[in-house]
């Protein structure tokens, strides 16, 4: 469950792989230089080897005279069980392609000063500090600047001064209280929100600074436009410097905030836009009563407007995310989206400041769209079976990064009139032209009340339907997150169906991109009418003559794994092995033991021991703990202890549970692992034990 947010940032998801494998090191010698990995690729199989050499695109940017493109690409060592991320440069048709930096370190947030020269953050030096280098190559060069670690950063619209994220020491720690202990690692806590997906509040917060800057000095003259408050901005864990604006002139600072403590902030989605001036030192709200997320502001070329993404209802994560505009010389705020039924996101403005290009998940499929400020409704730019990530402007094109089930993350030229897209940054064309990848099929599945379901069908490589398949009925987290054409590095279905399995991924009710309703139809009804989506996809495709229905197996994680955890107790033999991962077990202690209460306010309807609330009763009456009397089948529960949204006690319960019944099963543990998984050998034993698990039980 909470697999939220429905999609990650580049940014703030190439964070979390870095860290992930370790606290970066300035560089001893060449041999921590982590490049492309030779992998055997000879089979045309699919490995984990394999996807984990697959180079992983980063961030972009478009020089200033649109004709070049800065990009960061990440790739992990298994032997070094860890990945760093280097910069580099092309023209935007795919040409001169040249790599800028060779580091132990990470480079990571691009942009460009003017034409030449690239400002960059980089860890080589031991912190994450700013450096330049020229785009035609050179030697980098460490500016001058904080001593504190950067996590982001963006140029004013002069190049003259920066805005920065830093994180910043707000509060007392206990060894402030008790400073004859220096060593105690105890924490005290007499409030909520004490930790957060992955960490523990430790009183230091991510701080917004403004600070001059020049290419031959460096940074200078910082000033933490947030002094003293507790609060963080960007917002985390995900939020990045997409959250961060500069205005047209470069006098005033947009950032969001969600400016709230304690059981307040655990109870609420009320983040605001708040708008800093320079020159005052003054700070306004300009979404003031707006009671969901307001996020990502960005303001047109001219200066009038300012766009940004806003949900309505508060406490709800989940809810349609609407382009909003504000007049800055009237005050006047509007819906742009009004008429379109799915969320916006990655909001540029065109050139002339006539309208928006943005990217929404519409139908299983992420598409690029524009909108001018007078439409009624978007216009689809893109099409077909893919997601696009992110949209750019470049000197008569766009520039977007592109995924699919069968191919991970490249970059894209595209004509913004009709929509033509031509591959240019081929990043692991090497290593995909030798692999064999599966088929993708979809349908669509009548539900057991009418409704009809989106299903994606990955079938094997050299498919053969005079054969019989064992069958993966994967189950979503979310619960609110989309089933679309997604590349992942865990939960990947070209991996799945280069297993020799037949993968059934239906789009069940709280699916995204099919419409607020459809999304809306899960909340409050766990265990009720998304299982039977769910299975009536599987019942359909099992009746293929190219599917086995005596080994079928049902996998997920997050709310996917709450879902997996369910079936095992309501599922009447259909399935013959279950795999678990970070699921939720038992509803009444995950209520007690998450960390953003609104969550499970909304999702449930209310707390456990609510017994007057009918809604709330029937949601924990639905927990999976409930059912175990009926569970009858083998099972692999995959947990990492750092996962703080679903406590690992979840896995163990659930294993503890399968153990005491006589289940057959297995419990696989990352004590250093969160709600991801994201060392490389971690991640390949992920994949090894995954595969393990299903041929014990499926391919008999």
């Amino acid at each position: 469950m909470l697999n939220k947010r429905n999609a990650l940032t580049a940014t703030a998801l190439a964070a979390l792989m870095l860290v992930g494998c370790g606290s970066p090191k300035p560089a001893a010698n060449q041999q921590e230089i982590i490049g492309p990995q030779k992998v055997d690729a000879s089979s045309g199989v699919l490995t984990p080897e394999v996807l984990w050499a697959f180079g992983r695109l980063g961030e972009t940017a478009i020089s200033p005279d649109g004709k070049q493109i800065a990009y960061t690409v990440t790739y992990y060592s298994k032997e070094l069980n860890k990945g760093n991320s280097e910069l580099y440069a092309m023209n935007i048709d795919g040409s001169n392609k040249r790599q800028l930096t060779r580091t132990a370190g990470h480079e990571f947030n691009p942009q460009w000063i003017d034409n030449q020269t690239i400002v960059y953050l980089s860890t080589e030096s031991g912190t994450a500090a700013i450096w330049t280098i020229e785009a035609n190559g050179g030697t980098p060069r460490l500016k001058p600047s904080l001593t504190d670690d950067i996590s982001g950063f963006k140029l004013s619209p002069d190049g003259k001064k920066m805005v920065l994220a830093v994180e910043t020491k707000v509060g007392k720690e206990v060894t402030d209280i008790h400073t004859d202990l220096p060593k105690t690692t105890g924490m005290i806590y007499n409030d909520l929100m004490y930790r957060h997906w992955d960490t523990f509040e430790d009183s230091t917060f991510s701080h917004i600074y403004v600070a001059d800057f020049s290419a031959q000095n460096g940074l200078s003259n910082a000033t933490d436009i947030m002094p003293g408050q507790p609060y963080d901005a960007p917002l985390k864990p995900f939020g990045g410097m997409e959250e961060v604006a500069w205005n047209h002139d470069g006098t005033k600072v947009a950032y969001t905030c969600k400016k709230q403590v304690g059981k307040a902030y655990a109870y609420s989605t009320d983040s605001d836009i708040y708008l800093y001036d320079l020159q005052t030192g003054e700070t306004q709200n300009l979404t003031q009563g707006m009671t969901g997320y307001d996020k990502a502001p960005t303001f047109s070329p001219d200066g009038r407007y300012m766009a940004w993404l806003s949900m309505e209802r508060a406490g709800f994560e989940a809810d349609r995310e609407r382009l909003f505009l504000l007049d800055l010389q009237s005050g006047d705020k509007r819906d742009l989206t009004k008429n379109f039924d799915n969320s916006a996101g990655n909001l540029q403005w065109l050139a002339d400041g006539s309208g928006l290009y943005f990217v929404a998940g519409v139908n299983a499929t992420f598409q690029i769209y524009r909108i001018a400020l007078t439409d009624e409704q978007p216009t689809a730019i893109t099409k077909g079976w893919h997601d696009y990530h992110s949209v750019d402007q470049a000197e008569g094109c766009l520039i977007g990064s592109k995924v699919s089930i069968v191919k991970p993350a490249e970059l894209y030229r595209i004509d913004p009139q009709t929509g033509e897209e031509t591959e240019i940054s081929f990043i692991n064309k090497e290593l995909l032209d030798q692999l064999n990848m599966p088929e993708v099929t979809e349908r669509w599945v009548r539900s057991t009340d009418g409704q009809m379901v989106h299903t994606w069908v990955i079938l094997p490589p050299n498919f053969d339907k005079t054969k019989q398949y064992p069958a993966l009925l994967f189950c979503e987290g979310g619960p609110q997150s989309p089933v679309s054409q997604f590349w992942s590095y865990r939960w990947n279905f070209s991996i799945m169906a280069s297993n020799g399995y037949v993968v059934v991924a239906p789009a069940r009710r709280g699916s995204t991109t099919f419409g607020q309703k459809w999304v809306d139809a899960i909340s409050k009804d766990h265990g009720g009418m998304e299982m039977h989506d769910l299975l009536s996809a599987i019942d359909e495709v099992k009746q293929e003559p190219w599917v086995d229905e005596n080994r079928l197996g049902a996998i997920g994680a997050s709310y996917g794994g709450y879902t997996v955890y369910w079936l095992a107790g309501n599922h009447n033999k259909r399935f013959k092995a279950f795999i678990a991962h970070c699921g939720i077990f038992h509803a009444e202690m995950e209520y007690l033991t998450t960390e953003e209460m609104f969550f499970d306010e909304w999702e449930m309807g209310g707390s456990p021991w609510d017994t007057d609330n009918k809604v709330a009763q029937h949601s924990f009456a639905q927990s999976p703990h409930k059912f175990i009397k009926n569970w009858d089948t083998p099972i692999l529960v995959i947990h990492g202890n750092r996962d703080y949204r679903v406590p690992y006690s979840q896995g163990m319960a659930a294993f503890n549970a399968a153990q005491i019944r006589g289940i057959p099963s297995k419990l696989l543990l990352f004590p250093d692992e969160t709600h991801w998984v994201l060392k490389p050998q971690n991640g390949i034993l992920w994949q090894r034990e995954f595969k393990s698990w299903l041929d014990q039980w499926l391919m008999k």
